[in-house]
């Protein structure tokens, strides 16, 4: 048996239940992303140095195989979709409030690149909202995608952004964007 099957040769792929479909449907494009992010997630994992937010992050690409797996699954398929839940989502937003809870982690925007393993999730954080906004079009296609997968997905980028501030604070490395001297909003939820 082998992986190099030949049957995508000609540019379809299988989703969960055998249906076959163009690797450049909304569909694949959503669940293709879910899994650069949980590659990218291990990179940053990899070179984290934090032992909790490596916890936090390996329990993160756990929950985001079966999110991804939920995006693969069609309506019609006789292969049932993965269940995900609320407290899926209340996992990630227990971990914002945590970490916002600690003095100067919202000082201002940040600037990525200061820290190594800050970038890295900087990065994740980016690709984890392409990843939403891919799952936000299959939906706006039409296609059935749970409110749940959407919200983790939005609520998972603002906790990789604050891995990125948390992991910089504990360095002792100021990121900030601006200086006490500029006006303006310090941050942003947009993150």
């Amino acid at each position: 048996m082998s992986i190099a099957t030949k049957r995508g040769d000609k540019g379809e792929t299988g989703l969960a239940g055998g249906i076959r479909v163009s690797k450049s449907s909304t569909r694949v494009e959503a669940y293709g992303t879910v899994d650069e992010l949980n590659t990218v997630l291990g990179f940053a994992r990899s070179i984290c140095t934090n032992e909790e937010i490596a916890e936090w992050t390996q329990h993160i690409q756990k929950t985001l195989f079966r999110l991804g797996s939920a995006l693969a699954t069609p309506p019609e398929s006789r292969k049932g979709a993965p269940t995900f839940t609320q407290e899926d989502v209340d996992y990630l937003t227990d971990h914002v409030h945590k970490i916002e809870a600690i003095e100067g982690i919202l000082a201002d925007w940040s600037l990525p690149g200061a820290h190594t393993e800050s970038a890295a999730y900087e990065i994740a954080r980016t690709v984890c909202r392409r990843a939403e906004r891919c799952a936000v079009r299959l939906k706006e296609s039409g296609e059935e995608v749970r409110d749940e997968v959407l919200a983790y997905l939005n609520r998972l980028s603002d906790l990789l952004w604050l891995f990125g501030r948390l992991i910089e604070h504990n360095a002792g490395i100021n990121a900030r964007l601006r200086d006490d001297s500029k006006a303006g909003p310090k941050w942003s939820r947009a993150w």
